[in-house]
C-alpha cells in the first residue's frame, strides 16, 4: 500500500503538520528563538532534552534538533555569564551521551574549556562526550571541530593540579584494564588530535615563511636568510682567465651541492675542503686532488631558530608527553610506529631542539621494541625520504647524544633482518662518518658495523678502507674484532702493508681526542689531504699534524683552530699547499705567522679576523699564491 512520505522537520513551517515531537520541537524553536529571561529558557531548554528523551520516535532529526537549537541560541547570545552557560551545558549533557555536538556546538565547548579549564562542567560534562568521539570511527578531516574539542579538552585537563596526571589517567581510561584495548580507533584518533596540536603550535611560524628551509637545508646549516653581502667571486692576486672560469665552475658546483646535497641524509655534511672519497674505485682516484678543493666558496648560515611563546610551549609540552604515554603501551605502538614512520611533524617542529628531544623517548621507546614491525618503522618508507633512523643519527637535526641513539637503532636493525649487504651499503653511503666516530670512541655495535663492511667488501675504496682499518686499530676492542677478521681474510693485512691513505676526512663533532686516538694507531706517513671541517678539533691538535709529513692539503673550516695551532704549522708545515681557516678564530697574530709557508697556493680566510694590512703583507710575502677568499673580512 503506498503511503504518503512524512514531511520533513524544516518543511514544518510550510505544511504545519509531522510527528508530534517534530511539532514540539518547531514549537520549542519558535520560543527560543526570543529569549527574554534566561531562568524561563533554561527550563524550556530542560523540558525539550526530556521531550527528545522520551520521544517513541528516535532518528537523527529528533536527537540532533534540540542541540542545533541550543548552539543557534548561543551564538545569537553571547553577552551570557558563565554560570548561564554551564547551565546551559549541564541541561542539553544527556543529549551528548549518545549524540555528537554539532560544529557551532563544539566552538562554544572549546570556548569554555580555554576560558573555565577548572570547571567541573569540563571533567562531568566533556568527558565522556570526548571518550564516545575517541572510540568512533571519527573522520576528523570532515568533522575538524570535534577534533579541535578534543585538543581543547586535553589541553584544559592538563590546566588542572597535577594535570600531566589527570592527562594520564584519562589516556588510561581510554586504553582500558587489559594489555590489550578493546578500541581499535583511539590510537589513531588520539595520534590525530596530537598531530594536529603539535602542528598548531607552529603555525605561525609556518605562515610566515613561504621560503622556509626544507629539512636537508636546516641539516646543511646555511638556507636561512642571510645579512651578509652576496657571494662574489675569488679575489685571486694573479688572475688568470682559466682559473677565473675554473673557480666560476667550480663556485656554482658547491653552492649547488650545499643547497640540495644528495637524496640521502649525509651525517658528514661535505661543505668541506676534499672531495669525500668514493666508495668504489675510479679511474682518476689516485690521481693528486684539485688544488682548490679545499678553497671553500661559501660561509655557512645559521640555522633557523624556533622559540615558541608560553600557549604554544605548554601546548607542544601536553602533546609530546601524549606521544610519550601512547608508545608505553606494548600493543599501542606497533601502530604508532606506522602512524609517525613517514614523519608527519612539519619540518620546523623538526628544527625545534625541545620538540625533537622530547620525542626522543617515543623513538627509543621503538628502537628497543624487539618485534621487527616496530624498529623497522625507524627507517624511511621508501628511498629518498628521511625516517627517524636519519634524523636522529649524528649531524642529523635532531642527534643531540654523539650518536647514542644511533648506535642503539642500528644495534636493534643488525640484530634482526637487516644483517645484510644491502643495509651495511647504505650506511657506508649516508652514515660512515658516524659509524667511524662511534667506532674511534670504543662501540661495539659500530665496531662490528666497520669489521662487517670490510668482510663483505662493501668499501672498495682503498683510502676508505685504510682509514677504517686506522679507525678499527685505535681502540681495544676493535683492534681484537680486525686481528679476527684478518685470520679470516688475509689480503686485509696486505693492504696495510702498503702504507697508510693519501686523503683522510673525520667526521663531525670529532675532537682532539678523536683525532690523536686515530693519527696514533697505524701509519699516516702517505697522508695528502685532511679534512677536519665541522669537527670540534682546537689548535691542541697542531702537535699531532706537524707529524704529518707528505700533508699539503688541510681544511678546518668552522673549527675552533687558533692563533697558537697556527704558529705552530707555520714552523713545521712548510710543505703545505692549501690551508682552509674558513670561519675559524684565528686573527693577525697566527695568520701573520702564514708567511713563512712559502708553498702555499690557495688560502682561505673567509669570515674571520683577518685585517686589511695583514693581507697585504701575506700577499707580498707568498710568492705562489694563486687564490685567496677573504669576503667577510676586514679586507674585503
Amino acid at each position: 500500500m503506498w503511503r504518503e512520505p512524512r514531511p520533513q522537520p524544516e518543511l514544518l513551517t510550510s505544511f504545519g503538520c509531522g510527528t508530534p515531537a517534530e511539532k514540539k520541537i518547531y514549537k520549542y524553536k519558535k520560543v527560543l528563538s526570543n529569549p527574554s529571561r534566561w531562568e524561563v529558557v533554561l527550563k524550556e531548554i530542560r523540558t525539550l532534552v526530556d521531550m527528545a528523551l522520551t520521544s517513541p520516535l528516535q532518528d537523527d532529526s529528533i536527537n540532533q534538533a534540540p542541540l542545533e537549537i541550543v548552539s543557534k541560541l548561543l551564538s545569537e547570545n553571547t553577552n551570557l555569564t558563565t554560570q548561564e552557560h554551564e547551565n546551559i551545558i549541564v541541561a542539553i549533557a544527556p543529549l551528548l551521551e549518545n549524540n555528537h555536538p554539532p560544529p557551532d556546538l563544539c566552538e562554544f565547548f572549546c570556548k569554555h574549556c580555554r576560558e573555565r579549564p577548572r570547571s567541573m562542567v569540563v571533567i562531568e560534562v566533556f568527558t565522556p562526550v570526548v571518550q564516545r568521539i575517541l572510540k568512533h570511527n571519527m573522520d576528523f578531516g570532515k568533522c575538524p571541530r570535534l577534533r579541535l574539542f578534543t585538543q581543547e579538552y586535553i589541553l584544559a585537563l592538563n590546566e588542572l593540579n597535577a594535570g600531566m596526571e589527570v592527562v594520564k589517567k584519562f589516556i588510561q581510561s581510554m586504553h582500558g584494564p587489559t594489555g590489550h584495548c578493546p578500541h581499535p580507533r583511539v590510537l589513531p584518533n588520539l595520534v590525530a588530535v596530537c598531530l594536529a596540536a603539535i602542528y598548531s603550535c607552529y603555525e605561525e611560524f609556518i605562515n610566515s615563511r613561504d621560503n622556509s628551509p626544507s629539512l636537508k637545508e636546516i641539516r646543511n646549516g646555511c638556507q636561512q636568510p642571510c645579512d651578509r653581502k652576496p657571494t662574489l667571486p675569488l679575489r685571486l692576486l694573479h688572475p688568470s682567465p682559466d682559473l677565473v672560469s675554473q673557480e666560476a665552475t667550480l663556485s656554482e658546483a658547491r653552492l649547488k651541492s650545499v643547497v640540495v646535497a644528495s637524496s640521502e641524509i649525509h651525517v658528514e655534511v661535505e661543505h668541506a675542503s676534499t672531495a669525500k672519497p668514493a666508495l668504489t674505485a675510479s679511474a682518476g682516484n689516485d690521481s693528486e686532488p684539485n688544488l682548490i678543493d679545499c678553497l671553500m666558496v661559501s660561509p655557512a648560515c645559521s640555522t633557523m631558530s624556533i622559540e615558541l611563546g608560553p600557549q604554544a610551549d605548554r601546548t607542544l609540552g601536553c602533546y609530546v608527553e601524549i606521544l610519550k604515554l601512547l608508545s608505553d603501551y606494548d600493543d599501542w605502538r606497533p601502530s604508532l610506529a606506522s602512524l609517525l614512520q613517514p614523519i608527519p611533524f612539519p619540518k620546523e617542529a623538526l628544527a625545534h631542539e625541545k620538540f625533537t628531544k622530547e620525542l626522543k623517548y617515543v623513538i627509543q621507546r621503538f628502537a628497543e621494541d624487539p618485534r621487527q614491525e616496530v624498529h623497522s618503522c625507524l627507517l624511511s618508507v621508501r628511498a629518498g625520504k628521511d625516517g627517524w633512523f636519519q634524523l636522529y643519527s649524528p649531524g642529523g637535526v635532531a642527534c643531540d647524544d654523539d650518536g647514542e641513539l644511533f648506535a642503539s637503532m642500528v644495534h636493534i636493525l643488525m640484530g634482526s633482518c637487516y644483517k645484510t649487504k644491502k643495509f651495511l651499503l647504505s650506511l657506508a653511503e649516508n652514515k660512515l662518518g658516524p659509524c667511524m666516530l662511534l667506532a674511534l670512541r670504543g662501540n661495539q655495535t659500530m665496531v662490528e658495523i666497520l669489521c662487517l663492511m670490510l668482510e663483505y667488501n662493501i668499501i672498495d675504496n682503498n683510502d676508505t678502507q685504510l682509514q677504517i682499518i686506522s679507525t678499527l686499530e685505535s681502540t681495544g676492542v676493535g683492534k681484537r674484532m680486525y686481528e679476527q677478521l684478518c685470520d679470516r681474510q688475509r689480503e686485509l693485512k696486505e693492504l696495510q702493508r702498503k702504507g697508510g691513505p693519501t686523503r683522510l676526512t673525520l667526521p663531525s663533532k670529532s675532537t682532539d681526542a678523536d683525532l690523536a686516538r686515530l693519527l696514533s694507531s697505524g701509519s699516516f706517513g702517505n697522508l695528502e689531504n685532511l679534512s677536519l671541517a665541522f669537527t670540534n678539533v682546537t689548535s691542541a691538535c697542531a702537535e699531532h699534524l706537524i707529524k704529518l709529513p707528505s700533508l699539503k692539503q688541510l681544511n678546518l673550516w668552522s673549527t675552533q683552530f687558533g692563533d697558537a695551532g697556527l704558529r705552530l704549522l707555520s714552523e713545521h708545515l712548510t710543505m703545505l699547499q692549501v690551508l682552509n681557516l674558513c670561519e675559524t678564530p684565528v686573527t693577525d697574530a697566527g695568520l701573520l705567522a702564514l708567511s713563512s709557508m712559502k708553498s702555499l697556493c690557495s688560502l682561505n680566510m673567509n669570515s674571520t679576523k683577518l685585517s686589511a694590512d695583514t693581507y697585504e703583507d701575506l700577499k707580498a710575502k707568498l710568492p705562489n699564491l694563486k687564490e685567496v677568499d677573504v669576503r667577510y673580512t676586514e679586507a674585503w
